[in-house]
């Protein structure tokens, strides 16, 4: 016990020292983890000889990030993300697997072996890559989605490559072949499909009766404990069965009590693992030959970035998302550990050539957010845009942000009002024109919710968010609702699309920038057309009024795009049936 509890501390205090520090640094909590497992295992301070046994332990960290994400993403989500999928996963980790195992061939000589290690690197890091956008608030981007529809493929891709990788070196596993295990996996899946259907929610129901929040949790770490205990006894990934069982848990009333018991356990395992991964990195290799292994993994890393890049592209991501997707999955993966561990149980892998991919993996999990923060820091001097305003708290009752034709509507009828506001907006070249006018506008992001207190978000009343980009439009309706719970949010949206993004979000009073005004000008039209005044209203408001109706439908059904074009279809004829009802008569007797 009283080792037990040393070991514990050791944990703690390194992270408590390393991990503040390179956040300041900018380089993330990860890189923190990894260098203090790196100063307290063998090839450091020797507190911890065998990293192996810690590094089993503490795959659970990601086991139940995984189970995380899933519950927040529906089966219907995921199928509207099969294009993602299906074209930018499947493509990155074929082009990667190409290029790779060419490289690796003129080492190996044998093209099966190169393959293999080939696709193990094409893998990258879902545990590394999601802990960094959950950190810095970027998963629901337009980029951090697309960068895990590649993990999220990468993971579903894994699960043949674990079962039929063995088999290929004529590998006997406790269970019988790979293929046996294959059929076993798609057992398992089904069977986990039947169960969350029909006894989770009744199991949840009755563990709530008894209103004990620590049975709750002790619930939902046994589901999970015990999903990852039979995907390994068939030999598949327990990472992606508990994102099944947490995907198919995603429309359960019990959701977020799952994900807020789950959270903390989750947060230490995971810092846990990223230490065992600082710990396992065999120094004597790299000591050998640290410019040989620090160019491998620059020159790995660049060709990773430059694929994703490619592929990206190809798939209307824009340049600046792509080179962002690029950067945020640019290291390796923790599966390319196991696959190159059966390679040498297999004899087909020397050990050193294992030793050196595993350390060049580690590496690029160490520089990836440098990498990031040196592109970002390039990309804020080509923009040469100025430092943010600092922000003085003026007590305002109103918020907005985003100062163009929107915004500025709202901020002329304020002031002609006499109510106090703040405005803020991120275009500097807007910033200057609107000042030019006597308008007083601050320049800095909406979206940080520490400028937001600056600015007095915590003692306003309400909030304009009239932003026209709709990514910083839907980051920006999250944090508010999220941090500033006390402001009630008037949203501009762009299009429908927007719309249900803030729809998603629980945000009462939304608006189409352009919608009033275009039904306003019909109706101008239509009173040129000999229609009365009387019934040129009577038609703007049942227009207008079937559409937020038809809105609310439409909302239900956009992840099946099937449903999305018959309600849309069924929309369109009913609203001609109420518009006609009284007023093509009325139309035809003012001709008359």
């Amino acid at each position: 016990m009283n080792s037990f509890i040393e070991q514990c501390l050791i944990f703690l205090i390194s992270a408590i020292i390393f991990v503040p520090l390179f956040q300041k640094l900018g380089l993330g909590s990860v890189v923190g983890f990894i260098v203090s497992g790196i100063v307290i295992g063998p090839f450091g301070l020797k507190f911890f000889q065998q990293a192996d046994s810690i590094l089993h332990f503490s795959e659970l960290g990601v086991v139940l990030l995984l189970f995380v994400i899933g519950l927040e993403i529906q089966p219907k989500k995921l199928w509207s993300m099969r294009r993602h999928l299906l074209g930018l996963g499947v493509a990155q980790v074929v082009f990667c697997t190409i290029v790779f195992s060419l490289a690796l061939f003129a080492i190996l000589k044998d093209p099966l072996i190169s393959i293999v290690t080939g696709f193990a690197l094409s893998i990258s890091s879902t545990a590394f890559a999601i802990q960094s956008l959950k950190e810095k608030n970027q998963f629901n981007t337009e980029f951090g989605r697309s960068s895990f529809s590649i993990l999220l493929m990468q993971d579903i891709l894994a699960i043949p490559a674990m079962a039929l990788i063995p088999s290929l070196f004529i590998i006997r596993v406790e269970e019988g072949s790979g293929s046996l295990n294959g059929f076993k996996g798609l057992a398992v899946i089904i069977l986990l499909f039947v169960i969350s259907r029909y006894l989770f929610n009744p199991l949840f129901r009755f563990v709530a009766q008894t209103r004990s929040k620590e049975l709750f949790t002790a619930v939902a770490l046994l589901i999970v404990l015990a999903i990852q205990a039979v995907m390994v006894k068939v030999g598949l990934s327990p990472a992606l069965g508990t994102f099944i069982a947490g995907m198919l848990l995603a429309d359960s009333e019990y959701r977020h009590e799952l994900e807020m018991n789950i959270d903390p356990f989750k947060g230490l395992l995971m810092g846990l693992f990223f230490i065992a991964v600082g710990m396992s990195i065999d120094f004597a290799i790299v000591l050998d030959a640290p410019v040989k292994l620090f160019l491998a993994t620059i020159l790995y890393m660049f060709c990773k970035i430059a694929i994703i890049y490619f592929v990206s592209r190809m798939s209307k991501l824009s340049a600046e998302n792509s080179l962002k997707v690029g950067l945020t999955i640019s290291q390796g993966g923790e599966f390319a550990f196991v696959l190159l561990a059966i390679l040498v149980a297999a004899n087909p892998l020397a050990t050193e050539i294992s030793q050196f991919l595993i350390a060049l993996i580690t590496l690029s999990m160490v520089l990836s957010p440098i990498f990031t923060k040196v592109a970002e820091m390039l990309m804020n001097r080509k923009t040469n845009q100025p430092e943010y305003d600092k922000i003085e708290n003026t007590h305002p009752e109103v918020i907005i942000a985003g100062f163009g034709r929107f915004g500025q509507t709202f901020g002329r009828i304020l002031r002609a009002q006499s109510i106090p506001f703040v405005a803020i907006d991120h275009d500097p070249d807007q910033i200057e024109l609107v000042r030019r006018f006597g308008n007083k506008v601050y320049y800095g992001d909406a979206s940080r919710d520490d400028l937001l207190q600056l600015a007095g978000a915590h003692e306003a009343k309400y909030f304009v968010l009239a932003i026209q980009d709709v990514e910083t439009s839907v980051k920006t309706a999250k944090i508010v609702s999220e941090k500033f719970p006390n402001l009630t949010i008037f949203a501009r949206a762009r299009n429908r699309g927007h719309t249900f993004d803030l729809m998603d979000l629980k945000i009462p009073n939304i608006k189409r920038d352009t919608f009033d005004a275009s039904v306003n000008f019909a109706g101008e039209l239509l009173k040129k057309m000999n229609f009365s005044d009387a019934i040129v209203e009577k038609i703007k408001e049942r227009f207008g009024t079937h559409d937020e109706l038809m809105l609310v439908e439409q909302y239900k059904v956009r992840m099946d795009d099937k449903s999305l074009v018959s309600v849309s279809r069924q929309a369109v004829a009913q609203l001609a049936q109420v518009l006609n009802d009284d007023t093509v008569q009325t139309r035809v007797d003012l001709k008359k």
